[in-house]
């Protein structure tokens, strides 16, 4: 059983950046992947970015590149999501996730596990 704790959620301005910690226990193999994804009051759930725990690089969604960056720690089993001159419309529940398999990141079926989400409020 793999489990997720996010932190480091809160209320920012315009303009901050933020980090959040996505802390991942139990057993997990070089091939998993872990994702963030977002969602906003009254939307759907979206896809920010996800890396696999084997080396390779993130993969993000084109809307978030430009702002985000993800990473790694193996040696504290946590991965981050940097996220850079944030916006009101950033505002949102944000929740990582682990991937067993080798489909595709950016798909939210793919993903076994779930944290229970970090809220990130933006103020104008």
């Amino acid at each position: 059983q793999v489990q997720l704790v996010e932190s480091g959620g809160g209320l920012v301005q315009a303009g901050d950046s933020l980090r959040l910690s996505c802390a991942v226990s139990g057993r997990m193999f070089s091939t998993y992947a872990t994702g963030w994804f977002r969602q906003a009051p009254g939307k759907d759930r979206e896809f920010i970015g996800a890396i696999r725990w084997n080396g390779g690089s993130p993969n993000y969604a084109d809307s978030m590149k430009a702002r985000v960056t993800i990473s790694r720690d193996n040696a504290k089993n946590t991965v981050y999501l940097q996220m850079n001159s944030l916006k009101p419309e950033d505002t949102a529940v944000y929740y990582c996730a682990v991937q067993k398999g080798l489909g595709l990141l950016g798909v939210q079926l793919n993903y076994d596990y779930w944290g229970q989400g970090t809220q990130v409020t933006v103020s104008s």
